[in-house]
């Protein structure tokens, strides 16, 4: 009975504090999501508009000609319906992969459903219209404006993908090389939004912040899940090569232990 408590306790409760503390911080993001509907209020006027909205929006259009415009469609694809989702995809089966632990899958899905469901509450409340198809480069798009999902998915998903690259390359240049690419890729998603006339700039800065603020819990939750483990002397968390680290650890000293005392009485 001890054993079965011994592992219950192992597998439960530092994946209880995982998955409470998404629960938890996912939950906090969607009410943040909620709330930008009262921010958005306050600092737009009578015509849904903030004060840097237009200019930027008409920054964009002066920067705007046939090649580029296709080039940034191009771009903005890879972080919409279909293409965040395979991209996603192949980097998590990647890191998987290398790790050969269940993290970048945990990590990466759980901060994706809550970020897609924050989007789409969060668009169906404030309902803000985008730019009129005048200002914008085809194929057009109809779904509410605010915040800008492309924006918000894009911040999640890259940026977990860079903490479990981080936790998973040691190396310096690595690091770096890999911060640096998904920051411009997050930065250049999000202004590809407002360049196209797709979305206001405030659309785009809801998504900025609402993503970092999840990727902050998503990180979070991990660090404690490694500090629950640390606490209940259950070793590192389980591989797939090493499911279950302290039975192999305890089986090793038991086998150990036996042959000393084998030894011993041989020796007597």
């Amino acid at each position: 009975m001890s054993t079965v408590r011994d592992r219950v306790d192992k597998w439960i409760k530092p994946y209880a504090a995982l998955w409470l503390t998404l629960i938890v911080g996912g939950t906090l993001v969607i009410a943040l999501a909620m709330l930008g509907t009262e921010v958005y209020s306050d600092v737009v006027d009578e015509e849904g508009l903030a004060s840097l909205d237009i200019p930027a929006l008409e920054y964009f259009q002066s920067l705007r000609n046939p090649e580029t415009d296709a080039f940034v469609t191009g771009f903005t694809n890879v972080g919409g319906g279909i293409g965040m989702p395979v991209l996603a995809s192949l980097l998590t089966a990647w890191l998987t992969f290398l790790s050969r632990t269940w993290r970048p899958i945990i990590l990466v899905g759980g901060a994706a459903a809550v970020s897609t469901t924050a989007t789409a509450m969060g668009k169906r409340l404030v309902g803000r219209t985008r730019p009129d198809h005048t200002e914008a480069v085809p194929p057009y798009e109809t779904s509410p404006s605010f915040p800008s999902g492309h924006t918000l998915n894009t911040t999640v998903v890259i940026g977990v993908l860079l903490y479990i690259m981080f936790l998973q390359f040691q190396m310096l240049w690595a690091r770096i090389t890999a911060i640096t690419a998904g920051v411009v890729f997050i930065i250049a998603m999000g202004l590809s939004r407002v360049f196209l006339g797709h979305h206001w700039l405030t659309d785009v800065m809801a998504g900025w912040l609402l993503g970092l603020a999840w990727v902050g819990i998503v990180i979070l939750a991990h660090r404690l899940f490694h500090l629950t483990r640390r606490r209940e002397h259950a070793g590192p968390a389980p591989t797939f090569e090493h499911p279950v680290v302290r039975d192999v650890v305890a089986e090793s000293l038991h086998h150990d232990g036996g042959h000393t005392e084998r030894g011993r009485d041989n020796a007597g």
